[in-house]
């Protein structure tokens, strides 16, 4: 894959990191997200220089099982999600972000229902 262009897009507004995305010539987009760290300095500006650290080591602990003899894309079983893994933390996190991204709405959320008595007209 020869890349082609590079996008970054802040999640949460940069409080939350950066997505990374290595668009390649035919089509193909890998993306990386980097967590924002605990003093805050992940920015766009540093982004990709991040991205590409993560990519060459999560590249570097693949070879290395492979040549111990590892199946390929065996470093971890298979990828749950918040609810299969019982993260309550990241399904109120997953929750709040989806908050966000449909604030202000149109209609706001809630419980609560209204009844309209009827009998009563005006004549």
């Amino acid at each position: 894959m020869r890349v082609v262009g590079i996008q970054v897009s802040p999640e949460r507004a940069g409080r939350a990191g950066f997505s990374v995305e290595f668009v390649g010539d035919g089509g193909e987009v890998v993306t990386v997200m980097c967590p924002q760290d605990s003093a805050g300095s992940l920015s766009r500006l540093n982004a990709v220089a991040k991205a590409k650290e993560m990519l060459k080591t999560a590249l570097d602990a693949d070879e290395a099982l492979q040549a111990a003899g590892a199946p390929t894309g065996s470093l971890r079983g298979p990828l749950l999600n918040a609810r299969q893994a019982h993260d309550r933390d990241a399904m109120e996190e997953q929750l709040d972000e989806g908050l966000e991204d449909t604030f202000p709405a149109s209609d706001p959320v809630s419980i609560a229902t209204s009844t309209i008595a009827k009998g009563h007209s005006r004549r």
